[in-house]
């Protein structure tokens, strides 16, 4: 574990800071004034600022909630998304935090140009990442040292700035609003707001740096909000005064085509070189410091590859390991020589992980759960802005480049999915999905009951009492639920312990099972010996419920069956409108190949075209649909009218198989006589399915099922099943 050593200052403040009064701000800050002018260049910091600032305040509000962990932006979006999605986000900002080392390292070179022009660039580049890679290896304490020394070399180049002021011929001819005359690469050929927008934005984005030593942090509640707010206000006063400042040292021409305008102007030239390069080797060691720690906590959640030897640290606390791998990584990115290809997706990197820090506080505040309770409370629209600014900055700056990012995460988040990790704390994500649910519950109440016919599947309560009434019925209840039903078990409590412990782990492990298969199951114990009557109470409270089962299944033992039992229970079915599966296996096949299904259709209105209503044949059907699909099988139909009163003609035959929609291999016949005589004349399939009539008792069943020497599901309706619609 990392010790906790670091406070406010030299934790949060002075490397947020630091990354923030970058290169950017000393050879880019005049040329972004000569092209969009004082309310241009004003326009592209306060939009800038708006979108880092919200992002600040996000951070700091969600911190003020949560015990954020290691890892920074990474421990916040896990915590309320999820590992998939934080470790999605999480690893390419790691690699962005890494090979954005290799940028500062050539922007630090870059500046010593100009005193050793003859010294080969590539051996300059590895002396100086040695030098990073030395200091932050002899500690980070160390590190955090040598940053008080630079902070105290840009304060001194930025009163050189200003100081000359006082010695040079002063600029009052004011530029308002820029031409755009564009820069010295494209020879002055034109430029856009956005273009110099793009340019400048990545000045703004060090609001995460304090955020990324949050395993380091004594107090990361308290640290990061001061110290990331603090430093966002402080540079962006610093920015708005620069912006007064070139103005007035020079004139549009100048500032567009000089870079080093803020050198060659200042009071001591040499301070603000020191600056310079002192910005750049300040933000290389922040980075290189910050993004082994990402990896510690990336590692410590199981999410790269080797994670138990990456997430070991030294006795100091140091992420020895990650920064190895990180140090391998950033010798890689200065090996490319030209990092020009990639930097977009690392800005874009950097865009997502603010964005979605933004969108981690829309969700808690949605949500508005009780437990999110941050001391440091923000409006909504301060995460919304900035969410919505962070996209749609990447989409102005390049939008190819941003899709490509966007494909990248969504890679790394389907390879986390199949991970299947274990998280030892929650998170947001069964809130969210609570509300939504909510949400669609209220305005599905209002739908009429036709709407609610439509959206029909099946979700079973199935009443236990001992491990077997499931386990003979299995495959059947998977055929019938798969692959968007669900079960809900009602078990009987038993007070002998061992068989109590017995059926839990029948329960578990069926669950398990289920549960593989993509159905949603839950189980619950009553302490109730009377079975009928739990059942009942439980329909009866139930139907309080919006999301409730609609079918209640039970497996009937021949052998061993209370018949009242049965009986009751479908009288209670009844009067609480739950429809019903019973079934009864014939001992000796049970469902035989699964393969053919008899569908058995009794007493069907004589006005079932006109009023869309086949009696109480709804479930019966739906059922062998159901089954017939997972079984990949065949129907065969028999229609059985025992009056002789209802004619079906080829065409009525033909208008059922239409309208309700059979398999095309499906055959459909119409037979005279009672349910039995003709139940006995068909014996070539694995399951016979049954409408239950009103006189039909569950000995008739019983006797149906031993005649056929078939399987039978016998199926009684509710009002809310119909195979028409």
């Amino acid at each position: 574990m990392s010790k906790k050593t670091f406070g406010t200052l030299a934790g949060v403040f002075t490397p947020t800071t630091l990354t923030i009064l970058g290169v950017i701000m000393y050879i880019r800050q005049p040329w972004v004034v000569g092209n969009a002018g004082i309310v241009g260049a004003l326009a592209i910091l306060l939009i800038s600022v708006a979108i880092t600032l919200s992002t600040a305040l996000s951070l700091s509000s969600i911190t003020t909630n949560v015990r954020i962990g290691a890892g920074g932006a990474f421990s916040i979006i896990s915590k309320s998304l999820g590992l998939e999605i934080g470790g999605a986000i999480g690893i390419p900002f790691y690699i962005a935090q890494a090979l954005a080392v290799a940028m500062y390292v050539f922007g630090f070179r870059e500046g010593l140009v100009s005193i050793l022009p003859y010294f080969n660039p590539l051996i300059l580049d590895i002396l100086i990442f040695s030098v990073v890679m030395t200091i932050a290896f002899i500690s980070t304490s160390f590190a955090f040292k040598i940053q008080y020394v630079i902070l105290g070399i840009i304060v001194l180049s930025l009163i050189s700035i200003f100081g000359a002021l006082f010695v040079t011929d002063l600029n009052y001819d004011f530029e308002l609003f820029g031409k755009y005359p564009g820069s010295i690469e494209n020879n002055f050929g034109g430029t856009s707001f956005w273009v110099v927008f793009a340019v400048f934005f990545p000045a703004v984005t060090g609001v995460m740096a304090g955020a990324n030593m949050s395993g380091d942090l004594t107090s990361p509640r308290k640290s990061i909000p001061k110290g990331t707010i603090s430093a966002v206000i402080l540079t962006t006063l610093i920015y708005i005064s620069l912006i007064f400042v070139a103005s007035l040292l020079a004139t549009p021409d100048e500032m567009v085509s000089n870079y080093n305008l803020f050198i060659d102007k200042a009071l001591y030239s040499p301070i603000v070189l020191a600056g310079l390069l002192g910005a750049t080797l300040s933000s290389a060691l922040g980075s290189f410091i910050g993004a082994p720690r990402i990896m510690l906590a990336l590692a410590e959640k199981g999410i790269l590859p080797k994670s138990k030897e990456l997430a070991k640290t030294s006795k100091k606390g140091e992420p020895i390991n990650s920064m190895l791998i990180t140090a391998v990584i950033v010798f890689i990115g200065i090996s490319l020589r030209d990092l020009n290809t990639i930097a977009p997706i690392l800005t874009m990197f950097f865009m997502i992980t603010y964005a979605m820090v933004n969108i981690v506080v829309l969700v808690e505040q949605s949500l508005n759960l009780p437990s999110y309770r941050p001391t440091l409370k923000v409006p909504l629209i301060v995460p919304a802005i900035g969410a919505f600014g962070s996209i749609a900055i990447m989409f102005v700056i390049n939008v190819i480049v941003a899709l490509t990012s966007l494909i990248l995460i969504f890679l790394f988040y389907f390879y986390l999915v199949n991970l299947k990790l274990k998280s030892e704390a929650g998170d947001s994500r069964s809130g969210l999905f609570t509300a939504l649910a909510e949400w669609a519950t209220k305005k599905s109440s209002n739908l009429s009951p036709q709407k609610e016919v439509r959206s029909w599947r099946p979700d079973l309560l199935i009443p236990m009492s001992m491990p077997k009434e499931i386990r003979s019925s299995y495959k059947l209840i998977h055929s019938i639920i798969h692959p968007n039903g669900s079960i809900k078990i009602l078990a009987l409590f038993h007070e002998n312990p061992e068989e109590q412990k017995t059926i839990e782990e029948f329960l578990i492990n069926a669950s398990q099972k289920y549960k593989e298969s993509g159905i949603s199951v839950s189980y619950a114990f009553v302490e109730n010996r009377e079975l009928n009557t739990t059942i009942n109470i439980s329909m009866q409270s139930l139907n309080a419920a919006f999301f409730k089962p609609n079918v209640i299944f039970a497996s009937v033992d021949t052998g061993n069956a209370d018949l009242d039992f049965y009986d009751k229970l479908i009288t209670d079915v009844k009067k609480n409108n739950f429809g019903m599966i019973l079934y009864i296996p014939f001992s000796t096949a049970s469902l035989a190949i699964e393969k053919n299904i008899n569908l058995w259709l009794t007493n069907i209105p004589t006005n079932w075209r006109e009023t869309f209503n086949i009696g109480n044949n709804d479930l019966s059907t739906l059922l062998s649909l159901l089954i017939c699909k997972n079984w990949k099988g065949e129907i065969d139909v028999i229609i059985v009218d025992d009056t002789q009163n209802t004619q079906f003609s080829e065409t009525d035959i033909e208008d059922i198989k239409t309208m309700i929609r059979f398999p095309n291999k499906t055959t459909i016949s119409v037979k005279n006589g009672n349910l039995l005589d003709n139940v006995k004349k068909y014996r070539n399939a694995d399951v016979n399915i049954f409408s239950v009539d009103a006189d039909m008792t569950t000995a008739d069943m019983i006797s149906i099922v031993y005649e056929s020497r078939i399987s039978g599901i016998f199926c009684v309706d509710s009002n809310l099943e119909n195979v028409l619609v």
